[in-house]
């Protein structure tokens, strides 16, 4: 078989375990996930109402233009309705803007580490990801400066940072856009914005107009619990958004993942509700962890990166045993750390128990 070096050379992103596989693998019941920096409360109740209501209609082919939910995008977000872009999850968006813009050999500067999808569709796409390792955890923008050449075409900036929960504060943002090339698309990436709670994170949505070529996605996989219907959009100048449409398949987004987005965007009970949890959940976190004298990184996600100071494959494997699914940092250059979705009191309140036993082991 004639495989590229691009492709044959690539690692296969690895998700989260489902607690089905685990429970099937192990032996086990009532094992709970905070790997996937899910929802915990589970998806948007209206959300839920509005797609049972539409389930008749599945004979029907999708609206192409997914008409409905990017006029409401547009009023909620206050930008126009020619500048955003629906995709199968956010990840698609990130597939197709390098898919139409990236020509093989052709660089991609990325933070690492980050968000592992990056590094994979620039690499498939015979592209060549140049990677700029994080200062104390946070992204250097002045080491991503320095890489850019004439080969630069895009650089990802994931805030906050996917594993680590850090953010580039605002004056930040602005002096590295002001330096950026303008003919290099600045994608920032906000799945996590909803959760932030320091005053000084720059939104992407605000230098999209700007001199820059500045794409910001999001998702409703997070905050508004619709990761299984994989759901996210792009909002972007309306010339980049108009070529991705030429790229985009005309049904990339599936009837039921528009009407539950639409009925979720409008579901603010269940969206302050979900804040509330996380940031309860933090705090919670936070101080039974220091009470342990663990140490963390202050996060503005709603996950958590936890330094063991020991082999987190090991403690991986030992919370498996028990039942809590975590994530092990070692995929991420980080072997001493594990990723933590906050979930319900009930399920922080087991992991640390839980956590504190293993750390016994």
């Amino acid at each position: 078989m004639n495989v590229p070096d691009s492709i044959s050379s690539l690692r296969a992103y690895q998700p989260g375990k489902p607690t089905e596989e685990l429970e099937r693998e192990y032996g086990i019941s009532n094992s709970i996930k905070l790997a996937s920096n899910e929802n915990p409360l589970g998806p948007s109740p209206c959300a839920i109402e509005a797609i049972s209501k539409s389930l008749k209609n599945l004979h029907r082919y999708p609206d192409g233009n997914s008409y409905n939910l990017r006029k409401r995008l547009a009023e909620h977000l206050n930008v126009p309705f020619n500048q955003i872009v629906l995709g199968n999850g956010s990840n698609e968006i990130i597939e197709l803007l390098v898919r139409t813009f990236l020509c093989p050999g052709e660089e991609v500067i990325i933070p690492a580490p980050s968000f592992l999808m990056y590094k994979i569709m620039v690499q498939a796409a015979s592209g060549v990801p140049v990677e700029v390792p994080l200062t104390k955890y946070v992204l250097d923008l002045d080491g991503m400066l320095k890489r850019i050449t004439s080969k630069t075409r895009m650089i990802f900036i994931n805030n906050p940072n996917n594993p680590t929960g850090t953010i580039v504060k605002r004056r930040e943002m602005e002096q590295f856009l002001e330096e950026v090339p303008n003919d290099v698309i600045v994608i920032i990436d906000e799945a996590y914005i909803e959760f932030v709670r320091d005053p000084d994170c720059p939104r992407g949505l605000e230098y999209v107009d700007g001199q820059n070529m500045v794409v910001t996605l999001r998702t409703f996989s997070k905050v508004y619990g619709l990761a299984g219907l994989r759901i996210g959009y792009g909002v972007m100048k309306e010339e980049v958004s108009e070529f991705i449409n030429r790229v985009r398949q005309p049904f990339n987004t599936n009837t039921l993942a528009q009407i539950g987005a639409l009925a979720a965007l409008d579901d603010r009970a269940f969206f302050e509700e979900t804040i509330r949890l996380v940031h309860e959940g933090l705090d919670f976190l936070y101080h039974e962890l220091d009470r342990m004298g663990v140490r963390y990184l202050p996060t503005e996600a709603n996950f958590l990166l936890i330094d063991l100071g020991r082999d987190s494959e090991q403690v991986y494997r030992e919370m498996l045993k028990r039942g809590v699914i975590i994530r092990s940092m070692t995929p991420y250059g980080y072997p001493n750390c594990i990723r933590i979705t906050v979930g319900r009191y009930e399920e922080n309140l087991r992991f640390i128990e839980t956590l504190k036993e293993v750390l016994q082991v």
